[in-house]
């Protein structure tokens, strides 16, 4: 007992003495250390250090600390590599070069097999500091290797968050009516939080506002334990305690940079008469890392000792992005960019290079080079010019270099359409006397860039369309006071010099109403026949229903109708008389169809199939939840006793799959009970997320839509890896970034969150009490399931 109020007592004796640097340190690691160039080279080939997200056994560094030309410090360049918290590096991975000599000052290293961890530390030179600083390394281990992976991580931040404040500070001074504009923009793409109040400042503080509280902007990085290990010899939930304490610090730092802070607390603990180690972050730029510390150095002992990360040594992690949208996009478009989520570190570092667009025109596969647009958040042709040789692109598919490694990934929703692929449907036949939709089809929506109408004078006006299918869009047409004759609807494409001419014909069209059509216990009803914008009600049975909007088909017009209740008359007959009532006051007669009710169904229970790759840890779904992969069974009971052919599938992007008793994928139990066996991914033939819907489909109706499951992406979890005498586990598995949060309790009272855009391949934790951690998907953020990981 007296060894522990001892140790609680020095414990917080020195952390109060930190208290004080950390409130003079609220600036974050903003000032400037000293420049060191770096090159990488693997199998001939060399790169900038900026350009290298991780290094590899075998992988050569040429490494040169760029110091002014004087003698009033000098320094040791220190290369040392780690193999672990619990197993000290041989002594020959240490290396060092005297900094201020002419010829010798450049350093040589040789990445070992089985290292896992490299630093870079400049040492004063004192006599003797190489084996002082190698010593203690060899050591403690833990505390270096703990220093090099969230150093790291903390340095990827930090550049991210310097691209953001570079980036609005330039369009500030060169385009500041653009800021409210870009800013979003900016922080969706590098993951930075935005303060949209400082949108509606005056636009001269707009720019100063934005970037205040740099640290706080940061969305919260991947954490393990904080304080656990800074005291050496100080039970871990002592540590915990004093670490909560405002002696502790508590309080004065942000998620972001609280990470690096605990690092730099965490070698205060073991400072010597000699040395104290100042940890750095990293800011990449072409073949050099600019230090960033949160302190200035001491040249009185305790010297500093600047220890910097350099790149986690293993497999690089290719990157995961995802379209940052479904609707096509025009290539030729001039400010034509590709969104992409999920990317912050294609904006933020160098890692991505000799980045092309894979497509398919006319059969022959192409690539376009392209490149990253921070200010799209996406990416765009490098060289609109070398569109000129192609005529067709459906879809794309990025391509290029991560460091060494090539990756291909993901599909990207391109399109370009050849010349002259519009045509009118169902014909080139129009009516006048009111506003005509016109559908066109058979180009490619996203390439429109104008329509216009010409009549006989040749007098053409610009004329409203909308998208109404990739390859479709609806142009209104003004027609009202037109006179019957022939017209000239001119389509202008993005990027196409020529534009396409569809010649019309235009005809005058009478009233025609031939059949309407409800559907028992509905509020909606469908009009039949032409000129049916001059209805103004139909009613039937004692309810009255009011126009909405007409479409045109192959057989004239379709007016869609609601009345107030839905539909019940009684008795029910097939057949009936309404009375259509026309804006000019007259009344006609037309032939009512009453249609039964449309089917409807109770869901009596579901089930999911599925199993996961060898390897894998099997998660522990909600009945609601039905993983991608998995084979869903489910049943249900038709209401009323409808006749029922079919069902059909609907996913969240809006895109439908058919299940019928043809195929086999349903099967009757009685008149009443079906059960249906459906794999969404193989119906839909892609990646899916998010609700999945079914409706009946009868002979004469479908059903309403009715939910069916929600499906979500899964992590490949491969372990939990917990080394013995240690705090920190590490959850490894691959598509870690589908994980929102990680808890070791259902109520996520102390969660562990996953940063948007993860790439890495294992995730820090804190040791957990039991067998079980609970997740929280990105896909269904609201439910948490478990996976038993020990």
């Amino acid at each position: 007992m007296i060894r522990l109020i001892s140790t609680m007592f020095a414990a917080t004796a020195l952390l109060a003495a930190a208290r004080a640097d950390a409130q003079q340190q609220q600036g974050g690691f903003d000032l400037d250390g000293p420049a060191i160039a770096i090159t990488v080279t693997r199998d001939g080939e060399t790169l900038p250090i900026a350009a290298v997200p991780s290094l590899k056994g075998g992988d050569k560094l040429t490494v040169r600390a760029m110091l002014a030309d004087t003698k009033s410090a000098r320094y040791l360049l220190i290369g040392a590599f780690l193999r672990g918290a619990a197993n000290p590096p041989p002594k020959e991975w240490f290396t060092q070069v005297e900094t201020w000599h002419k010829k010798k000052n450049v350093l040589e290293l040789t990445v070992p097999e089985g290292a896992e961890q490299a630093l870079i530390l400049l040492a004063p030179n004192t006599g003797g500091g190489f084996d002082t600083v190698r010593d203690a390394v060899r050591g403690r281990p833990g505390v270096f290797v703990r220093a090099a992976k969230d150093l790291h991580q903390a340095s990827l931040d930090q550049t991210r968050l310097e691209t953001f404040v570079t980036t609005i500070g330039t369009i500030a001074d060169t385009r500041p009516e653009q800021l409210a504009t870009a800013a979003p923009l900016l922080a969706k793409a590098l993951g930075i939080k935005l303060n949209a109040e400082c949108l509606t400042r005056p636009r001269a503080l707009q720019a100063s506002c934005l970037t205040q509280n740099r640290e706080a902007l940061v969305l919260q990085a991947q954490r393990g334990t904080t304080l656990a290990e800074t005291l050496t010899g100080t039970p871990v939930d002592v540590a915990y305690r004093i670490a909560a304490t405002p002696e502790a610090g508590a309080g004065y730092y942000s998620p972001y940079i609280g990470l690096a802070r605990d690092v730099a607390r965490l070698f205060g603990a073991f400072r010597t008469a000699q040395y104290q180690y100042l940890p750095a972050l990293t800011v990449a730029s072409g073949d050099s890392i600019q230090l960033k510390l949160n302190a200035p150095p001491s040249f009185q002992n305790p010297r500093s000792v600047l220890l910097a990360p350099l790149p986690p040594i293993g497999v690089a992690t290719p990157p995961v992005w995802q379209s940052g949208s479904r609707s096509p996009i025009c290539l030729a478009r001039a400010d034509a960019a590709i969104p992409l989520d999920d990317a912050s570190l294609l904006f933020a570092t160098g890692y991505a290079r000799d980045l092309t667009l894979s497509v398919v025109s006319q059969g022959k596969a192409s690539s376009i080079p392209v490149v990253a647009d921070l200010a799209a958040g996406g990416i765009r042709p490098a060289d609109p010019a070398a569109l000129a040789g192609f005529t067709s692109v459906e879809s794309g598919v990025l391509q290029g270099k991560w460091g060494f490694d090539r990756f291909s990934g993901p599909s990207l929703p391109v399109v370009l359409d050849p010349p002259g692929a519009w045509k009118a449907e169902p014909d080139a036949m129009v009516v006048i006397g009111r506003d005509h939709a016109l559908t066109l089809s058979g180009g490619a929506a996203a390439c429109v860039a104008q329509v216009t109408l010409a009549g006989a004078g040749g007098t053409a006006q610009t004329i409203e369309w909308n998208p109404d299918a990739p390859d479709r869009i609806e142009a209104k047409l003004p027609l009202k006071e037109q006179r019957p004759g022939p017209l000239t609807l001119t389509i202008a494409r993005h990027g196409a010099a020529a534009s396409q001419s569809i010649a019309l014909t235009a005809r005058t069209e009478a009233s025609r109403i031939e059949r309407f059509i409800v559907h028992l216990g509905d509020r909606d009803a469908v009009l039949h026949g032409a000129r049916l914008d001059q209805v103004a009600q139909v009613d039937l049975a004692g309810q009255r229903f009011t126009p909405g909007n007409v479409t045109r088909g192959p057989d004239g017009d379709r007016l869609a109708l609601q009345a107030d209740s839905s539909f019940t008359a009684q008795p029910v007959a097939k057949s009936a008389v309404a009375t259509a009532t026309l804006r000019d006051g007259r009344v006609l007669r037309v032939t009512a169809t009453i249609a039964p009710a449309r089917p409807s169904a109770t869901l009596i229970s579901r089930q999911a199939e599925y199993q996961p790759a060898a390897g894998v840890l099997p998660i522990t779904l909600p009945d609601a939840l039905l993983p991608e992969q998995a084979t869903l069974n489910f049943s249900f009971r038709i209401a009323n006793g409808a006749l029922v052919d079919a069902i059909e599938l609907k996913a969240k992007d809006g895109s439908t799959a058919r299940l019928d008793f043809a195929s086999g994928a349903l099967q009757r139990v009685s008149d009443d009970v079906v059960i249906a066996a459906a794999n969404p991914r193989a119906l839909f033939g892609h990646s899916l997320s998010g609700p999945l819907q079914f409706r009946l489909l009868a002979p004469d109706a479908a059903g309403d839509w009715q939910p069916l499951a929600h499906i979500v992406r899964l992590p490949g979890l491969a372990g939990l890896a917990c080394k013995t005498g240690q705090d920190e586990c590490a959850l490894s598995g691959d598509q870690l970034f589908l994980i929102a949060a990680i808890s070791e309790t259902a109520d996520f009272a102390r969660p562990v969150q996953v940063p948007i855009g993860f790439v890495g391949a294992s995730i820090a934790l804190p040791r957990p009490t039991g067998d079980t951690l609970y997740l929280r998907l990105h896909d269904a953020p609201d439910t948490a399931v478990r996976v038993r990981v020990l």
